[in-house]
């Protein structure tokens, strides 16, 4: 097992040409959020904004449209009319398919809801993607319920459950998980072939094929509602610009952690808030550009505020 670090992160970062333009770097199509869960749709989706991907569709209940479109005026908006219970359903299909044709990768769960409406939309979406997917919350919570989507989709798969939804997804109890959290993510690993793992917690295991990072940075200050949908948006924009699945997750993992160790610096940890982490996220970009424009530049390695 090895440690991630930020050298993995700049190595593994998007490169952003001085010609770059929005639609070349990267395209995120986002099935996020329902009714009264507009916020988790808004926090991944302002995190994949400024973790910079050039695009973001974003696929939402036409009841949470207002609340969101004004709360993220960057995004592309594709409102739909969902079910009645303000969750998007079969009917939504056909404006799904057009948006995520679009799309370098595809972000689902974060506050989407687990009906079977809402099931019945991921499972079409995994069958037809054409790009890498993530999979985060309702979205792992619908798959539990359907776990031979997991064999049967074509596409690269990236799920980032926290403890519970993972014990959904495995079958295993939250005791065992907890009592070997690295052995319980690569044991999943080895017997789903090239799906990348993100088993979330105290230290986090990224793992895919047997391999696997471990995360330690990061405080008790995360532990808020919200910031699984932060994460979520980070990783997913890494792979639309283009990073490898696995090293999107790492990276990303990493990204999220020590941002929210600078947000527990300036805010401390009880009154830090998800939200606070998204607004830190420039100070480790502003890093990684440094790093290489000028050679210099780094994250401390007990330290995890950035050194100037």
């Amino acid at each position: 097992m090895k440690r991630v670090d930020f050298d993995y992160i700049e190595r593994h970062f998007p490169a952003r040409p001085s010609d770059a333009h929005k639609g070349t770097m990267g395209t995120l199509c986002a099935l996020t959020g329902s009714f009264g869960f507009a916020g988790a749709a808004i926090l991944s989706a302002e995190a994949a904004l400024k973790t910079g991907v050039g695009l973001l569709y974003q696929v939402l209940p036409e009841r949470i449209y207002p609340l969101f479109g004004t709360a993220v005026p960057e995004s592309v908006c594709v409102p739909v009319r969902g079910n009645e219970g303000g969750t998007l359903c079969p009917a939504d299909l056909e404006a799904v398919s057009r948006a995520t044709d679009k799309a370098t990768a595809v972000l689902i769960g974060c506050g989407l809801g687990c009906s079977e409406d809402t099931a019945a939309v991921v499972e079409a979406v995994l069958r037809q993607a054409k790009c890498p997917v993530i999979l985060d919350a309702d979205g792992i919570n619908v798959i539990a319920r359907h776990k031979h989507i997991l064999s049967e989709g074509r596409t690269d798969l990236i799920l980032t459950p926290h403890v519970k939804e993972f014990s959904r997804l495995s079958g295993q109890s939250v005791e065992e998980i907890l009592e070997a959290p690295a052995k319980a993510a690569l044991d999943f690993s080895r017997s789903h072939r090239d799906i990348t793992l993100v088993l979330k917690g105290h230290r986090t295991y990224i793992t895919r094929n047997g391999e696997c990072y471990e995360n330690i940075a990061g405080n008790s200050g995360m532990a808020k509602g919200g910031s699984g949908d932060v994460l979520a948006g980070i990783i997913a924009s890494l792979t639309a610009q283009g990073t490898e699945p696995y090293a999107a997750a790492v990276s990303g993992v990493h990204i999220h952690a020590l941002a929210g160790d600078i947000a527990a610096a300036k805010y401390s940890q009880t009154s830090m808030l998800p939200s606070d982490i998204i607004e830190a996220l420039h100070e480790i970009y502003a890093k990684i550009e440094d790093v290489r424009s000028n050679g210099t530049g780094s994250f401390a390695p007990d330290d995890r505020s950035p050194v100037r």
